[in-house]
């Protein structure tokens, strides 16, 4: 069985945050954020988290911005310019037009966190991906922490 976690970093303090990836084993963070450099992300700025992550709880991390949403589409959704269900499938038409099922070696996931900015993953788009992957291997478990 391969083990997907999904996190967000939204309404978590670090502690918070290390605790749960911790107490799950996640072995690496798989940022799918397309932009990992905010200031707003706080500790889970893409350099600072790949440091806090190793430091404080031996995680790996990986940014894979193929994982991510373009710009224009998160924008459009932001602004209100499409709902969700369309964005579910233009997201969803994005990885497929990126080839993800077939460049993505599913195994090598096993007890990695897809991480993104959403406090949940209702609509988010590492629900998503998650979801997305698991029909790539009928061995894919998904658990979401909150």
């Amino acid at each position: 069985m391969i083990t997907i976690f999904t996190i967000g970093f939204t309404n978590k303090s670090a502690k918070v945050f290390f605790e749960l990836l911790e107490q799950s084993k996640v072995k690496t963070i798989v940022d799918t954020r397309i932009n990992n450099v905010s200031q707003l992300a706080g500790y889970t700025k893409g350099t600072d988290l790949s440091f806090f992550a190793r430091r404080v709880a031996n995680i790996g991390y990986e940014h894979k911005i193929e994982f991510a949403p373009t710009k224009e589409l998160l924008n459009r959704y932001r602004k209100k310019q499409m709902s969700w269900a369309e964005y579910e499938i233009e997201y969803l038409n994005l990885l497929d037009i990126r080839n993800i099922k077939n460049k993505v070696v599913v195994e090598q996931l096993n007890h990695s966190c897809l991480l993104c900015s959403e406090h949940l993953p209702d609509k988010c788009h590492r629900r998503l991906l998650a979801e997305y992957l698991q029909k790539t291997s009928s061995d894919i478990q998904i658990i979401h922490l909150k």
